[in-house]
């Protein structure tokens, strides 16, 4: 097979062990520097992915992605069959909520109250830890809390707790008192998301009673099978859902994703900082190899070599230092995330509570990451091959 006489030549340099030893130390690091940086990228971008996955599949899951209340005298309710089988949407169901505060003889704690409908799919079923959902619906005056509020609270599974609902009073002889209320607890979940702290359940007949809600009177909760298509579903369905009042969960937790977001392009800003100082040790390996190579580049040019090819042979040479230091550091840094809990096992750091970090490998963002890195290693090369291009035999062969 034949093969390019610049990338023969290129390789060569490349792999060749003799020449300036401070050379090969700066080439050596460059490729380092590019391996670490990505590993790192690599490692901390699929745990951020994680995070956010994690954080939608716990937390979002909890609450409505879109809710839909009353307007102009047009009932959601009336219209929960139709909802439910829209394209991306994973389950419709009634939708009552109150803010209320929680007391027992230990602690006392607000929290948003939600009703659960015998005969609905509940968004609680899969993080059930102890009692179960069917016990909410079978009895009035149940309650459904989170490992978080049951600890808080010191309560446990029929334990009672006095539900506190302070926008809704009645006059007693004391003066006007917010109404309350002794439920029991029917279960116990654990979605390990931040809803835990501030989030509980009842059966919905019991909570429509206490907030004189009449019967078929409820909003309407949307569950998407992706949360953050939200928009799009929005305006695909614009005209059905113009006949009420909506709103989506980017109103209560826009913000929290928002800055886990900008969190995680920091983060990577920062990292990437790694490869881009490799990098300029690329510039500045291959800029004092073209100054020590001039007279083996004078002769590669009487023997023939035009410009083009005497640039070719040290963007060969720049673009391999750049392959190398991408591949050690690609498959290092895959490595690196899919073992991530059982290095930090392994050094003696865990988590609190026994977690581990999650991990989400993103085919896209590995991609970009990969491609930049390359593309990086490529411009590197432009200036010293250029430098390389400009050699004039006749003046560096003078004195030889």
């Amino acid at each position: 097979m034949f093969q390019s006489v610049s990338l023969f030549v290129g390789l060569r340099y490349s792999r060749s062990s003799k020449g300036n030893a401070f050379v090969s130390f700066i080439s050596f690091f460059s490729i380092a520097g590019i391996a670490l940086g990505l590993m790192s990228l690599i490692t901390v971008n699929s745990v951020m992915n994680g995070f956010e996955q994690s954080l939608k599949n716990a937390m979002l899951d909890l609450i409505p992605h879109v809710q839909l209340s009353e307007k102009d005298n047009h009932q959601p309710a009336a219209s929960l069959n139709t909802l439910s089988v829209l394209p991306g949407v994973k389950r419709a169901s009634p939708y009552v909520t109150s803010d209320v505060i929680l007391q027992t003889n230990k602690e006392l704690v607000g929290v948003r109250l939600q009703g659960s409908f015998s005969g609905h799919p509940t968004a609680i079923n899969p993080h059930i830890e102890s009692g179960s959902v069917k016990a909410m619906h079978d009895k009035r005056y149940q309650l459904a809390i989170s490992r978080f509020l049951a600890n808080k609270l010191d309560v446990s599974i029929g334990d009672k707790i006095r539900v506190i609902f302070p926008d809704i009073t009645s006059y007693t002889p004391l003066g006007r008192v917010p109404k309350q209320r002794l439920f029991s607890v029917a279960a116990i979940y654990n979605s390990r998301s931040e809803a835990d702290t501030t989030l509980a359940f009842s059966d919905g007949a019991s909570l429509m009673k206490l907030l004189k809600k009449q019967p078929g009177k409820y909003d309407v909760s949307l569950t998407l099978d992706d949360a953050f298509s939200v928009a799009d579903f929005k305006s695909k369905n614009k005209q059905l859902l113009s006949e009420f009042s909506y709103q989506d969960w980017q109103v209560q937790q826009g913000a929290l994703f928002a800055a886990v977001a900008m969190e995680k392009r920091v983060m990577s800003l920062l990292l990437a900082l790694i490869v881009v100082v490799a990098v300029f040790n690329i510039i500045s390996a291959l800029s004092m190899m073209v100054s020590e190579k001039q007279g083996e580049v004078a002769i590669l040019q009487t023997l023939g070599f035009t410009p083009n090819k005497i640039a070719q042979v040290f963007m060969i040479q720049g673009l391999y230092n750049g392959l190398v230091g991408t591949l050690i550091g690609a498959v290092c840094g895959l490595l690196l995330a899919a073992n991530i809990n059982e290095v930090l096992n392994l050094v003696g750091l865990s988590l609190l509570g026994g977690m581990e970090l999650p991990v989400k490998f993103d085919s896209m963002s590995l991609s970009f990451i990969i491609f930049t890195s390359l593309l990086l290693s490529f411009l590197a090369t432009l200036y010293p091959a250029q430098k390389a291009a400009k050699v004039m035999p006749a003046e560096v062969l003078r004195y030889e």
